[in-house]
């Protein structure tokens, strides 16, 4: 057997390997690395049938190391998304604290002014961080003391300003200001499955965020259970919305969100909004959360 074939057939050996390893961690067949792997599986069944020569061997060669980097960049990206916040200390009842932007207070502009985002963010968003401290201290209290006559109002006060606090900081990391276009890889061939395009999911998207009623939200979540995506609304920041399911992409409808620069037309503003969404952490964290899968029901 010529050394060309003998190449070849080992990286026959190491194509199958790829294929085992991607199906042993469980990797979706709508991921990208997939579509790789699936090109190069079929470049290699054509090179079984013929003869091979010095061109096509480079060609292989070439290609081999395109997917090997791939492949290792891939999963690369996996590991930081799997670990990026287990070595983060747990915060202590009554520790939360305000999450710096990762952009200027004007950076999103002309979509988002300045003055909106930094009231937005150092009076609003501290609020909530403050009202969730407030509760989970009074409820330490209480358990010390054994005293929950206020176990109501406190509970309430942990829910409102809890949600508040945590949608308001997947909000600011949903926003960029090279934000903008489409998603793209696993999360939308997610959305073409369950919305069937992406125009539809945006459309349903924009109609339930302007259809909220009052102060709220409009949020894409993960459903482990379900194991598909979907739109909700939520009232003020926790009613009328649904349990057991992963927030991906969170817009704030509130009029402290944009009453300042759009007064009463919040249509104009979801617009706007879409021109800075930052889907590459959308995507981010719909990789981690899609991990996430309950017996479906």
């Amino acid at each position: 057997m010529s050394s060309y074939n003998e190449y070849v057939k080992d990286v026959l050996v190491w194509n199958k390997e790829l294929k085992d390893f991607l199906e042993t961690e469980n990797i979706q067949r709508s991921d990208e690395i997939w579509k790789s792997l699936d090109k190069f599986t079929s470049l290699m069944e054509t090179v079984q049938r013929k003869p091979i020569d010095t061109e096509e061997l480079i060609k292989i060669q070439h290609k081999a190391e395109e997917l090997q980097d791939e492949m290792e960049g891939y999963f690369k990206q996996r590991q930081q998304l799997g670990t990026i916040f287990v070595n983060e200390p747990t915060v202590p009842a009554g520790g939360h604290r305000l999450p710096s932007l990762p952009y200027a207070y004007n950076a999103l502009e002309p979509y988002i002014n300045e003055e909106i985002m930094r009231l937005h963010h150092t009076k609003h968003h501290q609020s909530y961080v403050d009202g969730l401290n407030k509760a989970e201290n009074m409820l330490v209290q209480a358990r010390k003391d054994r005293k929950f006559e206020l176990v109501k109002h406190w509970s309430r006060e942990l829910a409102f300003h809890g949600s508040g606090h945590y949608l308001h900081t997947i909000f600011w990391n949903n926003m960029s200001p090279n934000g903008g276009g489409e998603p793209k890889g696993m999360l939308l061939e997610a959305i073409k499955d369950y919305f069937g395009s992406y125009d539809a999911f945006k459309h349903h998207f924009t109609e339930a965020a302007k259809a909220v009623e009052g102060v709220g939200w409009a949020i894409l979540v993960w459903s482990p259970r379900a194991r598909h995506l979907e739109i909700l609304q939520s009232e003020r920041h926790m009613l009328l919305t649904q349990w057991d399911t992963i927030p991906l992409l969170a817009l704030d409808v509130w009029e402290h969100a944009y009453y300042l620069q759009y007064k009463n037309n919040r249509a104009d503003y979801i617009s706007n909004w879409w021109k800075i969404v930052n889907w590459k952490d959308v995507e981010e964290r719909f990789l981690k959360a899609s991990d996430l899968k309950w017996r479906p029901y």
